[in-house]
C-alpha cells in the first residue's frame, strides 16, 4: 500500500511539472469594466508562452524627427535591451503613466510655445522617472536632474534658501534652454540629449577623434549609450501603453496641482506653518506646492510662493494678523574634507565677509573637517 501511494504521489508531480503555463494577463492596471487593449487581444503569444513579455520593436522608429536606424543591429539590440527592463517593470511603468498626466501637459504647452520637438518631454522620464525630489549619487537633482554650477549657469537658484532645481516649472524653463543651446551647438537632438547626459565638451571630443556626427554610429561613455535607448523605450512605452499590455484611463491619472503666485515682502523669516494657516491650508500642502523652498522657513525681503487657489489675495494681511513667528534656530554647518569658507558661503548665498563675520574668523583662517560654523540669517 506504501509503494502505491508513493508511486501515485511521484505521477502527480510528474503530471504538475509537465503542466503549460498560464498565458500572460497584460501587465498594468487593468479596469474591470474597460474594454481589453487591442494589443493585448491580438497578441501572438500562446498558452505556453514564458511569464516574462518579450516585446517586438517597431517596423520604423524615429527621435525627435531622425529616423531611428532598427536595420542596424548594434542599434535594435541596445532598444531591445532596454525596452525589455522597461516594460517588465509594472510598477516604473504605471507610476510614469500617473506622473505623465500631472506633469506632460506642461512640459508639452512649453515645447509648443518654443517651436521643439515633442520627443523631448520622455527626457525627463529616463532623468528622473518624473519625480521632483530625487537626488542623484552625483547631486544631480530635481526631474531635470541639474547639477548645481549647471542649473545656476541657466537661471535657477540654489542657496541655502531655495534649490530651483526642484521646482517643476523652473526646472522644465531651464532645462529648455539648455537642450536649445546644445541644440545650436550641434545640429542635432539625439546628440544634444546626449550631452545633456554626459556634457558637450565630451560629445564634442568623440565627434571629433571618431569623424561623425551621426550619433548611432557614435561610441560614447556606456551610461550615454544607454541614456538615449532609454528615452526611446519610454516613448513607445508612454506614447501607446495598450501595446505593451498596460491600461490607465485618464481619470486615474494625476492631476496637476492647482495653485497661484503670490509676492510678499516680509522684515523677517517667516515660518511655513504661519504662511500655511494664513493660506489656508497646512505645512505639508504648502511644502509640496513649493518644493524648492529648503528650510522651515521663508526669508526676510521680497518673496515669491504658491498658494491654494483663492488664497493670494490679502495674504499680506492675514500674515500681520496671524502673530509672531517662531524665531529661528540659529543653522550650524559641519565642514567636510575639501570645503573651504568661499566655497560655503557660495553653497549658502552668503558673502565670504558674511560667514566671516558670524565666526569671528579673521584674515586667511583655515578650517578643517568636523569644525562647525555657524551661518547666519541672511
Amino acid at each position: 500500500m506504501r509503494r502505491l501511494l508513493a508511486f501515485l504521489a511521484v505521477l502527480a508531480l510528474t503530471l504538475a511539472w509537465g503542466a503549460p503555463a498560464p498565458a500572460r494577463q497584460p501587465t498594468g492596471l487593468v479596469k474591470a469594466d474597460a474594454p481589453p487593449p487591442a494589443a493585448a487581444a491580438a497578441s501572438p503569444m500562446s498558452p505556453t508562452s514564458p511569464r516574462y513579455f518579450i516585446p517586438r520593436l517597431p517596423a520604423k522608429l524615429s527621435l525627435c524627427g531622425v529616423r531611428v536606424p532598427l536595420e542596424r543591429s548594434m542599434v535594435s539590440e541596445q532598444l531591445e535591451r532596454e525596452l525589455i527592463i522597461v516594460v517588465n517593470d509594472p510598477a516604473q511603468v504605471i507610476m510614469w503613466l500617473k506622473r505623465a498626466g500631472r506633469y506632460f501637459p506642461y512640459i508639452e504647452s512649453r515645447l509648443r510655445a518654443a517651436g521643439m520637438p515633442q520627443d523631448l518631454k520622455y527626457l525627463a522620464v529616463a532623468e528622473s522617472s518624473l519625480i521632483h525630489y530625487i537626488r542623484s549619487p552625483a547631486g544631480a537633482v530635481g526631474p531635470w536632474q541639474f547639477l548645481a554650477a549647471t542649473g545656476r549657469a541657466h537661471g535657477l537658484r540654489v542657496d541655502r534658501w531655495y534649490d530651483d532645481r526642484r521646482n517643476f516649472i523652473f526646472a522644465t524653463k531651464a532645462a529648455l534652454s539648455y537642450l536649445s543651446d546644445l541644440h545650436r551647438e550641434f545640429g542635432s537632438w539625439p546628440l544634444a540629449m546626449a550631452s545633456y547626459n554626459c556634457g558637450e565638451r565630451r560629445v564634442a571630443q568623440e565627434i571629433k577623434e571618431q569623424g561623425t556626427k551621426d550619433y548611432f554610429e557614435l561610441a560614447l561613455p556606456r551610461e550615454t549609450q544607454r541614456y538615449i535607448y532609454r528615452i526611446l523605450a519610454a516613448k513607445l512605452v508612454l506614447s501607446d501603453p495598450t501595446a505593451y499590455g498596460y491600461f490607465l484611463p485618464p481619470s486615474e491619472r494625476w492631476k496637476p496641482l492647482p495653485g497661484e503666485s503670490v509676492s510678499l515682502n516680509l522684515k523677517r523669516p517667516v515660518h511655513l506653518t504661519v504662511v500655511a494657516r494664513a493660506a489656508g491650508t497646512s505645512y505639508r500642502q504648502l511644502r509640496e506646492l513649493n518644493p524648492e523652498l529648503r528650510r522651515r522657513y521663508l526669508p526676510k525681503g521680497h518673496v515669491t510662493i504658491v498658494v491654494p487657489p483663492g488664497e493670494a489675495k490679502g495674504l499680506a494681511v492675514r500674515l500681520k494678523k496671524g502673530g509672531p513667528s517662531p524665531t529661528p534656530e540659529t543653522e550650524t554647518y559641519t565642514v567636510r574634507r575639501g570645503d573651504n569658507l568661499s566655497s560655503i558661503a557660495r553653497r549658502h548665498g552668503l558673502t565670504l565677509d558674511e560667514i566671516k563675520d558670524a565666526n569671528e574668523l579673521e584674515g586667511e583662517c583655515v578650517i578643517v573637517p568636523g569644525q562647525r560654523l555657524k551661518i547666519p540669517e541672511k
